[in-house]
């Protein structure tokens, strides 16, 4: 069933098992049975400390396959195949129960084992969803570290009956106990914060006795990286403060623009930035949020105040904290976030299948939004509010290609309805006649750009009209000593490869900054 390739490097990875693990199967004579089992026994053959055994339990999803120590009870299950992205979450998930050690740093992994309670975790996913490995890996290690903590992965296309009885429209989604827990990517300590009402306490105090930076990098995208890499290699002291590395790279699927690299995933690419920062002698705060900024008037040092309550306090300070999907604004788009109304089509697409949805946006996003479902769902509506597309004339060619698109312009997104449960319609006013039209459908989603995250700096920093940071050629802000970079700032472009270069330009100006300080 696996490529050679990948089933020559899962064996490799096989070999660094400690303890016996047992892969115990709840399969019938499905097909999708047959193809699980089929991978299963595949894996089984790859080591001598991995045995396969079929489950007397009736009561469990089928087909699933849960992994256990043998003569224990399970903690970790699998009710799906999980290939595509889930595919890295199978591996650890074997490795771990085996006795590999986590990536985990030893405070977070004495905090999961002293978390008290029963906690039974299900989390509903597509295999396209490249936020939902990150979801399931954190829980998966969570049930290895403590015995009260157990975790399934449902394949929601698979399991769509589930999916319709609990109307899940967005993923992941996590249930706990029964109860939706969340929804959306989420990291490890964000999970435990939810479940230690301490724990933010703890970190907040635990940054409270920082002593303070000469850079302070907040974000944690390609600018961001970019910028602590820089800082760090002057021999300056560097922190970085984010609430999860990788920023948008993390929401991106395909990347075929980043130079020397012919084709990469955002997942993966971000992946290779964090552990490249964390190579270098970086002060990382991870999930945390930063709230306000000030001049200290005694030293002059940047204080930085955290949501957590936390303050840090640096020389200099690089902001390049992003900017996130833009929305419409209309009434119904909050009401029915995650219930029928998306911004991720890789992620949430495949749980639309057979349906009639809509795509907000005629641009790049948009149009390729459109393109990746209609291979999907049963139809997609285009509405964009301009008279024409505004997408690569390559992109219009392949949508008018496809038989089950419309694309319907100089549409005006008015309101979104529901039964209270999940979107049923979609009204939009016709610009050149001035009329309202309804569409009856299951999905919408927004492909409308971006907005800066610059809340939280109304009135500390100049802003744009666009509420973009105002930033001069050295990436300087209108605060002293404070500087920007990436998407979050007035740099046109809004480009991966842009958004480092801004990052790395920031850090060496702060750098000159603090040394004419210092002179």
């Amino acid at each position: 069933m696996l490529e050679t390739a990948i089933a020559t490097q899962l064996k490799a990875y096989l070999g660094n098992l400690k303890l016996p693990i047992e892969i115990v199967a709840s399969l019938n004579d499905s097909d999708k049975s047959a193809e699980m089992r089929e991978l299963l026994e595949e894996i089984a053959s790859m080591s001598d400390l991995v045995t396969l055994s079929d489950s007397q339990d009736v009561s469990e999803r089928v087909p699933s396959f849960e992994i256990t120590i043998p003569n224990k009870s399970a903690q970790i299950r699998f009710a799906g195949i999980p290939m595509g992205h889930e595919f890295t979450s199978l591996v650890l998930a074997l490795l771990h129960v085996g006795g590999h050690p986590m990536k985990l740093d030893d405070d977070t992994i004495e905090q999961v084992k002293a978390i008290q309670g029963e906690f039974h975790f299900e989390t509903y996913i597509s295999l396209s969803c490249q936020n939902c490995p990150d979801v399931v890996q954190a829980l998966n290690m969570m049930s290895v570290l403590n015995p009260n903590i157990s975790h399934v992965m449902i394949d929601g296309a698979l399991y769509q009956a589930e999916i319709d009885e609990r109307q899940i429209m967005s993923v992941p989604t996590v249930y706990l106990n029964g109860e939706v827990f969340g929804q959306g990517r989420m990291t490890l300590p964000e999970i435990v914060s939810k479940l230690d009402t301490g724990a933010e306490a703890k970190a907040a105090e635990k940054i409270n006795q920082k002593a303070p930076f000469d850079v302070l990098v907040v974000g944690g995208g390609p600018a961001a990286a970019a910028a602590s890499i820089y800082a760090a290699r002057k021999g300056i002291r560097t922190g970085i403060v984010s609430e999860r590395f990788g920023g948008q790279l993390n929401d991106t699927l395909a990347i075929e623009n980043f130079i020397s690299v012919q084709e990469t995933e955002g997942p993966k690419l971000a992946l290779a930035i964090e552990q490249q920062v964390k190579s270098y002698d970086i002060d990382i705060m991870e999930s945390q949020r930063a709230k306000t900024m000030t001049t200290n008037a005694k030293d002059g040092h940047i204080d930085v105040e955290l949501e957590s309550g936390a303050m840090l306090q640096s020389k200099s300070v690089i902001l390049s904290t992003g900017a996130n999907w833009r929305e419409l604004g209309v009434p119904g788009e909050a009401e029915y976030r995650g219930h029928g109304v998306a911004y991720c089509p890789h992620c949430d697409g495949p749980l639309y299948k057979g349906k009639d949805v809509a795509v907000i946006g005629g641009g790049n996003s948009g149009v390729e939004a459109a393109i990746d479902l209609a291979g999907i769902v049963k139809h997609v509506t285009l509405l964009e509010f301009a008279d024409e597309l505004k997408a690569d004339a390559i992109l219009q060619t392949k949508l008018k290609s496809l038989m089950n698109v419309t694309v319907i312009t100089s549409a005006e997104t008015k309101e979104v309805l529901g039964d209270d449960n999940k979107v049923t319609q979609l009204i939009y006013i016709d610009r050149e006649t001035a009329t309202e039209k309804h569409l009856d459908l299951a999905g919408i989603f927004i492909q409308i750009g971006l907005l800066p995250n610059t809340n939280w700096l109304e009135g500390i920093v100049e802003l744009s009209d666009y509420k973009e940071i105002v930033v001069d050629d050295h990436g300087s802000t209108s605060m002293p000593g404070v500087f920007a970079a990436g998407d979050v700032t007035t740099t046109p472009y809004k480009q991966i490869i842009i958004a480092m270069g801004d990052g790395a330009k920031a850090a060496l100006s702060a750098f000159d900054y603090l040394i004419r300080q210092e002179v």
